[in-house]
């Protein structure tokens, strides 16, 4: 499947819980300032620029497989005064980056990659033995009212764009790529929006963003329209896997 790209500009007018996650995802990483971070699935920047305000004598290089978020996000930081490097990557492949790096952070991006197992591997090989991974995405259970909407306006709820992982494989995953001091749960967090008008801005934009490309231009606006009339309130029943996790003693990191 080709890489999603995204519309930056329409996905940065939303107030998106996002900004939420991403927050809470910074304060649990709570950096000392002067690490090298790396950022999986920087989207437009939201995120990067918390992160550099929080690293004044650190860098962050943000990765993301989206020319238009990456684009926005240049638009927004710049270079960072020199500490920030934005870098397009497909996360399905080799990461191909220079490393090691202190810690690593990523919002609302791990489900929407098919092996976790191969993301673990590669974060373990480009952080440094002792360094901290926080990673925040859907999990299991993960908008599933809204799934079954979706099978019963289009006869397919689209998960094979997604992958909601448990509690138990991730872990399992995490140690046996070399992590320790792993905590991983989920937790249930509903998110409303103001209107229908908003409803379907953020459908079409983010929860649809892979579905619509397969269909017609002309019958896309249709179909978000269909499946927003058919929840029953303007609100997404979001369950969020929250990750962390400490690179154990084992690879030596790349760029060591």
């Amino acid at each position: 499947m080709e890489l999603l790209e995204w519309d930056a500009s329409a996905y940065d007018s939303l107030d998106l819980p996002h900004t939420r996650w991403g927050r809470d995802a910074l304060e649990r990483l709570s950096p000392r300032g002067d690490e090298a971070v790396l950022e999986i699935g920087c989207g437009s920047g939201r995120d990067t620029e918390r992160l550099l305000d929080a690293l004044p004598h650190g860098s962050v290089a943000a990765v993301d497989g989206s020319t238009q978020m990456l684009a926005q996000l240049r638009a927004r930081l710049g270079d960072g005064d020199g500490r920030l490097r934005a870098l397009h990557r497909d996360l399905r492949q080799p990461f191909e980056l220079s490393g090691p790096f202190d810690a690593v952070m990523s919002v609302a991006t791990l489900h929407w990659l098919p092996d976790h197992r191969h993301v673990f591997a590669e974060l373990a090989r480009v952080v440094r033995p002792g360094g901290r991974v926080v990673i925040e995405c859907g999990g299991h259970g993960n908008i599933a009212s809204f799934l079954r909407v979706l099978r019963a306006v289009h006869g397919d709820d689209g998960s094979r764009f997604w992958n909601f992982a448990g509690v138990q494989d991730t872990r399992a995953r995490l140690h046996a790529a070399g992590f320790e001091q792993i905590s991983v749960r989920l937790a249930p967090d509903e998110a409303r929006l103001e209107d229908q008008a908003q409803l379907e801005a953020f459908v079409a934009t983010v929860m649809l963003a892979a579905a619509l490309r397969e269909l017609p231009s002309d019958e896309r606006a249709g179909f978000v329209t269909a499946v927003c009339d058919r929840l029953p309130e303007p609100a997404i029943d979001f369950v969020r896997l929250q990750i962390e996790a400490v690179r154990g003693p084992g690879l030596v990191p790349i760029g060591s």
